[in-house]
């Protein structure tokens, strides 16, 4: 799971997955500890999988994300590789991240051909991501990638996804022998028309995006999904559990009864929707490593009352973030500000423990992005997915962030 209450540490899981720092202590490689722990018997099977679209690739349910730079991420991606974690996304922009993954596959090089690796980078043009390739195989230490994304996509590249300059670079990637598969990231407002639009294109393998299990049928964004599902195009969710879990399993009766906590409903929830072939999800210790690969393990697909359920519970418990903006709080508010951007940033901050990301990413919005003081708040928030409570969140926003 993905709470600030879930910082416990489980001390036999964590002697396990540190077998590596005490085997260096005395002078052994990580890779011999790994080793030891295999034949230990500490590793699990493989999580459940699932075809990544036209990519052809089974990947594991559970995908670890590493943005925010946990402390000790080597330990955790050990930890999530021995829960049967095999899909793990990085980024450029992610500190140190891609080097840490990188000192793990030179310590454990038999890893490499055993996990889905996918990496991103923002690029002002699409031919950018060209010049970005030996320096994201450099700071990985390896000779390939299988997923690279262009990151981040923002409303004035809403066209790439269709557009010839993106199919070009994609093909020239591909033909290096580096890059397996190409793709995007978006929780941009212009989402819908992103995602449409790759599926008009149809050359894009994979998108991962941020997503609501409780989507309505008629929606864009649905719509937009479909388009693309049909087209084989590979989908992943993120931003799933952030600001969505500040509530109890006694308030989703059905998910207790399951013995489900009320992030692994969560999860269960968007496995359910067979569009999605895997959920990333920053890993930031060895408990939600447990808790997270336990529901892909135990994953059966929800019935839609248990599903609603959870979204009752959610939109009661005062959520801090929304999985489904698509920027109908700022328009109905009558404003410029980026309230959905303002609301994630803040949920990095207080969930995630992502203070400094969080800093700079209100840092890099535009002043009037930021600048919320005249917006219709009531109306916005009855216009958001979530129901984002933004009279008493914001101001928060400018005290915490600015």
């Amino acid at each position: 799971m993905n709470e600030p209450h879930s910082n416990a540490i489980d001390r036999r899981l964590f002697l396990q997955t540190g077998m590596a720092v005490t085997a260096a202590s005395a002078g052994l490689a990580a890779g011999d500890a790994a080793a030891q722990e295999a034949k230990a018997g500490l590793s699990k099977p493989v999580l459940p999988t699932r075809k990544l679209g036209k990519t052809g690739v089974e990947v594991t349910l559970l995908n670890h994300g590493t943005v925010g730079e946990p402390a000790g991420l080597g330990r955790l991606l050990r930890a999530a590789y021995l829960e049967g974690v095999r899909y793990f996304d990085t980024a450029e922009g992610y500190k140190n991240s891609e080097k840490v993954i990188g000192d793990w596959l030179t310590a454990m090089p038999e890893v490499r051909k055993s996990i889905f690796l996918a990496t991103k980078s923002h690029v002002k043009t699409q031919a950018d991501m060209l010049k970005k390739l030996d320096q994201r195989l450099a700071a990985l230490k390896t000779d390939y990638i299988d997923l690279l994304f262009f990151h981040g996509l923002d409303t004035a590249q809403t066209d790439w996804p269709k557009s010839k300059e993106l199919k070009e670079a994609a093909e020239a990637l591909k033909k290096t022998g580096k890059v397996k598969f190409v793709g995007f990231s978006t929780h941009d407002t212009m989402i819908a028309e992103q995602i449409q639009n790759a599926a008009e294109g149809g050359f894009i393998d994979v998108i991962m995006l941020k997503y609501s299990p409780w989507l309505d049928k008629n929606a864009p964004l649905n719509k937009a999904l479909d388009a693309c599902h049909a087209k084989n195009i590979g989908l992943v969710s993120m931003k799933q559990l952030g600001g969505q879990t500040q509530f109890t399993a006694d308030h989703v009766p059905s998910i207790k009864a399951k013995g489900l906590t009320p992030a692994q409903g969560l999860l269960q929830a968007i496995w359910t929707d067979e569009r999605f072939s895997a959920s990333c999800v920053t890993l930031r210790n060895t408990e939600q490593i447990r808790e997270n690969a336990d529901a892909a393990r135990r994953f059966e697909p929800l019935k839609k009352a248990e599903i609603d359920e959870l979204r009752d519970a959610v939109l009661a418990s005062n959520p801090t973030m929304c999985p489904g903006c698509d920027g109908r709080c700022s328009l109905a508010g009558g404003t410029k500000a980026k309230l959905g951007d303002l609301a994630r940033f803040y949920t990095y901050y207080e969930s995630h423990g992502m203070r400094g990301v969080a800093r700079e990413s209100y840092a890099e919005l535009a002043a009037e992005a930021r600048d919320w003081k005249d917006a219709d708040l009531v109306a916005a928030r009855e216009a958001c997915h979530h129901k984002i409570d933004f009279s008493a969140l914001l101001p928060e926003v400018d005290r915490l962030l600015s």
